[in-house]
């Protein structure tokens, strides 16, 4: 797999990239309008970012009761059952009145949902793209990103035009059609594909498969690295619409425009043996601009910061290849479900803490906050790693290859 144009001719790798371009586009918009509208009843930063973020709280449920399914499924089916399911949580929504129990009892079964869809998907993906070779995985998710970092700046850009001319109710029933759009490319342009693991789907299974792929201690120190250091930095961005009310759709597409240009770099233009080295730079680079919100930033200036920080997000390619080169092909969806739904998991943890800490100070305060813990994450676990290989090598070691892991 050389180059971008091989992908799009690779069988099925076209509709199940557009299927995730709409859910990216109905997922941005809904929760933009769900975020506002939640701040605009309540006033609440802590009720906004829960709510915006709140579906990632459950991920971790959904990953210890329903992830083996992921490679235990047919995917076209599974996919687009979780698209539809997506539409139904979109438009009830909308219900006029809808009491704040009820709204969060949504988000959180979306979120259920969404740990299931995340490993059939990406699974799916490193099935289609397995005869392109060990690149063939990052390149594709390296386009996928591309795609949400553009659909995210459609989405949050034409959210933000669409609340100025609509109430939140219609664009959540916007974001529903959106998610029925996806569910039908996913059915009409994916081929039926068998499961990837006999057996069937239980409970019992997801806890098997996950201390299995928890055994090894270099899984291990990946999947921390690919979930802390990531999600401490969502809970900054979950704190856009208290920070800047008239300008969230701004920040929002601003942060998918630096993701977009971290993943350009890291997927395309940096040689493996360069690549392989800039995981711990890249999640400094994605925690340290936002150490400058404790001055309190103007919009323009913030825009600009959240930009740069962004393009950190890009270090999560450089740990999705090391954890597919760690795990066995026939639990790569399974393994890749539990990156999403922790990660998903640490950001709805992280939007939880960072809006009960703007409640007692301020949204600036606690953006700076949830920064610095970053920071110091990414610099205990690459100690860590670089301790662990020097151990294992008998004291040689690399601190740059070691990096990669945290």
């Amino acid at each position: 797999m050389r180059s971008y144009q091989d992908l799009f001719r690779t069988p099925e790798f076209t509709p199940l990239f557009l299927a995730s371009a709409a859910q990216t586009v109905a997922q941005t918009v809904s929760g933009l309008a769900l975020g506002t509208l939640v701040f605009r009843s309540t006033g609440s930063p802590l009720l906004s970012a829960v709510s915006m973020f709140g579906p990632s709280l459950a991920q971790v449920l959904g990953a210890t009761l329903f992830l083996s399914g992921a490679d235990r499924l047919p995917p076209r089916r599974t996919l687009a059952g979780v698209s539809l399911a997506f539409a139904a949580g979109a438009a009830l929504l909308a219900v006029p009145a809808l009491p704040v129990w009820a709204l969060f009892a949504v988000v959180l079964a979306q979120g259920l949902v969404a740990s299931l869809g995340g490993g059939v998907r990406w699974g799916l993906l490193n099935e289609i793209l397995s005869h392109g070779g060990r690149d063939g995985y990052l390149l594709g998710r390296s386009v996928f990103n591309m795609m949400s970092g553009l659909m995210q700046i459609t989405g949050f850009a034409t959210g933000g035009l669409l609340l100025a001319a609509l109430p939140p109710r219609a664009c959540l029933l916007l974001a529903a059609a959106l998610y029925t759009t996806a569910a039908a490319a996913a059915r009409l342009g994916l081929t039926p594909r068998p499961p990837r693991t006999t057996g069937r789907a239980s409970v019992s299974a997801t806890w098997r498969t996950n201390a299995l792929l928890f055994s090894d201690r270099s899984r291990r120190l990946t999947y921390l690295g690919l979930w802390l250091p990531n999600g401490l930095v969502v809970g900054c961005e979950s704190l856009y619409v208290s920070y800047a009310p008239g300008a969230a759709g701004t920040l929002f597409a601003c942060g998918a425009l630096g993701m977009l240009a971290g993943d350009v770099t890291v997927g395309r233009l940096l040689p493996p043996a360069v690549r392989g080295r800039m995981a711990t730079p890249l999640l400094l680079l994605l925690a340290a601009p936002y150490l400058l919100f404790a001055l309190h930033p103007p919009v323009w200036q913030a825009a600009c910061l959240v930009t740069a920080a962004s393009a950190g997000f890009g270090a999560s390619l450089v740990q999705q290849e090391r954890l597919m080169a760690l795990t066995p092909a026939n639990l790569s969806g399974h393994a890749l479900g539990l990156h999403s739904a922790g990660m998903l998991t640490m950001q709805g943890v992280a939007a939880t803490l960072a809006g009960t800490i703007a409640q007692l100070t301020t949204p600036a305060w606690s953006m700076t906050t949830m920064a610095t813990a970053s920071a110091a994450v990414t610099l205990t676990l690459a100690a860590t790693a670089r301790r662990t290989r020097v151990h294992s090598a008998g004291g040689s070691g690399d601190f740059e290859t070691d990096a990669a892991l945290s």
